[in-house]
């Protein structure tokens, strides 16, 4: 049985379509197709069905996922300490953040974490929530921040493998460019007919949160104009003049404070979200463990 092969069920088992998954695996879907089915030989038994509308675990597949995410990061981990040991790779905290912190909170938050006790080597993947997920989930980091609210948990936010906590606050509200008086180029405390909708893609982890709290569904005015996975995108488009966006406030507050942006709504068109660190409940490297420790007495 080969890693790869793992890495493969796990890709197939999210997208429930072969060449999507064989996309995000770099691979020709033969090849991929292939390797599936080695798996399945391996193992002994159907993993997927194969149906006209798409691909769905079996019943084995059901319960070989339930160990195949942890087995990986497993497998990961245990030869990065043992390289760290052997002194072949640096010992370093590896975290994946999504692109809004890591411009904004994750650099404040290092220094202060560092004032206080030194952190060693550090790495920073900053990606969409979804890719941030696919490396927490194929151990390639250790610890993945990112906004969290209670009505769009996250897929580590459920079950014993994962746990989190609490490091920041932040908002997410409606913001659009002014007009030449300053006022908002479009309200939705007024319900405007017609109001162009910068939205989050599904890769966005924002963007689950946005479509938790049915803004659309209260603002019936609001037509989706535009999409795109970064809430950076969606502040430039808004600051162009080309709808409205719910992006962080710790995002947003220097366009803010320069009159580049305004709000569209009043406070019953925000929402108050967590900012989170997660991590595998498994235990990790001495570094990641003594990190982590230093966290919870912050």
């Amino acid at each position: 049985m080969e890693l790869i092969w793992l890495e493969d069920f796990v890709a197939l088992a999210e997208t429930g379509n072969f060449s999507r998954a064989a996309e995000s695996r770099h691979v020709t879907q033969p090849a991929f197709s292939r390797r599936v089915r080695a798996l399945e030989d391996w193992v002994g038994a159907p993993l997927f069905d194969r149906g006209a509308h798409g691909v769905t675990l079996t019943a084995a597949g059901e319960q070989f996922q339930t160990g195949a995410d942890e087995l990986i990061r497993r497998i990961t981990q245990l030869r990065r300490e043992a390289r760290e040991a052997s002194g072949r790779e640096q010992a370093t905290l590896r975290f994946a953040a999504t692109h809004a912190l890591s411009f904004t909170f994750f650099p404040r938050w290092i220094r202060e974490l560092e004032s206080r006790a030194p952190l060693g080597a550090l790495r920073l993947i900053s990606d969409s929530m979804q890719a941030c997920e696919e490396l927490m989930s194929l151990g390639q980091a250790q610890f993945l921040l990112c906004h969290h609210h209670a009505a769009a948990p996250s897929r580590f936010s459920v079950g014993a493998a994962f746990r989190s906590a609490v490091v920041g606050q932040d908002f997410l509200a409606p913001f659009v460019a002014p007009d030449e008086a300053g006022a908002p180029l479009w309200s939705l405390s007024e319900g405007e007919a017609d109001v162009p909708y910068l939205a989050y893609s599904a890769e966005s982890g924002l963007g689950r949160i946005v479509e938790a709290q049915r803004f659309a569904d209260r603002a019936v005015g609001l037509r989706e104009t535009f999409s795109a996975r970064l809430a950076a995108t969606l502040m430039t488009m808004a600051r162009d003049g080309r709808g409205v966006a719910w992006l962080p406030v710790s995002l947003a507050e220097q366009d803010l404070a320069q009159g580049r942006l305004v709000r569209a709504g009043g406070g019953d068109w925000e929402v108050a979200v967590d900012i989170r660190v997660f991590r595998p409940n498994a235990r990790q490297s001495a570094a990641a463990e003594t990190f982590w420790s230093q966290l919870a007495v912050a």
